[in-house]
């Protein structure tokens, strides 16, 4: 037996050898298989799995929503990798009719980091999972004793809602000093005008994904928000576990450099 053990969500799944025809539902594990140096297993992706460019070659199976049922059956994979909440449980559950599965469930740092050494084992890259942990764990900041800015977190518009606790976006806001408005709160929760002008936050960050918050959005939430500062942010630097949260954790700690900055600046 080559591999057998429990997913992050208690499945227990059993590979009889290394895998070699890999199947990835999920855009920041695909770019982290990429790193783990398994490119050449990759049979499928989803049409989100865009970084690094060489992934593009790779044959689309669907979105991450929306599995492209015929498209999996042909690529044949002896492995899938998705996560259970950007798959669905329906997809899921029909795959593993055909195909063992393999789910992430990232709620944290933590859970990160366990997902990396999960897939380096499942695809016999143990040693590459672990440099990779080394780099990550580097830039994380030294021991914060307090929050240095506060801020509200935008995912989406019409309804708002926010990254609140329990959530990949909150540990990462945590972790570099941001205390997160929302913290408290569960998940993604919808919120309105007067909740976010009772929040108390220092700045209301517009992320780049799922929702594509740009400039006019920024312009627009600032005049109705002129007591909170306004910022767009990357969401892929922020929501993206994998490899990624090597330069997530860089970006947020210039970030929040800059913010602290600006704080000392009049409102615009």
């Amino acid at each position: 037996m080559f591999f057998s053990d429990l997913d992050q969500t208690g499945w227990r799944l059993s590979l009889q050898e290394p895998p070699k025809r890999i199947v990835s539902l999920v855009p920041s594990q695909t770019e982290l298989l990429h790193n783990l140096g398994v490119m050449d297993y990759l049979v499928g992706r989803t049409k989100f799995c865009v970084h690094p460019n060489e992934i593009q070659t790779i044959p689309v199976v669907g979105g991450t929503k929306q599995i492209n049922r015929e498209r999996l059956l042909e690529v044949k994979p002896d492995l899938v990798i998705g996560n259970h909440e950007e798959n669905t449980k329906e997809d899921i559950e029909w795959i593993r009719k055909s195909f063992p599965v393999w789910l992430s469930k990232v709620n944290s740092l933590k859970d990160a980091f366990s997902m990396i050494h999960s897939i380096g084992l499942l695809v016999n890259r143990l040693k590459e999972a672990q440099r990779i942990t080394e780099k990550i764990k580097r830039v994380i900041p030294k021991k914060i004793s307090s929050p240095k800015l506060s801020a509200a977190y935008l995912i989406w518009n019409k309804p708002m809602m926010v990254a609140a606790g329990n959530t990949f976006i909150d540990s990462m806001l945590q972790t570099v000093g941001i205390q997160n408005v929302f913290s408290t709160w569960e998940r993604y929760p919808e919120v309105d005008d007067e909740t976010i002008r009772h929040s108390n936050a220092d700045l209301l960050l517009l992320s780049s994904e799922p929702y594509p918050f740009r400039e006019k959005h920024r312009n627009e939430f600032q005049k109705r928000f002129p007591e909170i500062r306004v910022c767009l942010i990357d969401g892929e630097m922020c929501s993206w576990y994998g490899n990624r949260m090597l330069n997530g954790l860089i970006y947020l700690n210039q970030q929040l450099s800059e913010w602290q900055m600006m704080q000392n600046l009049p409102k615009p």
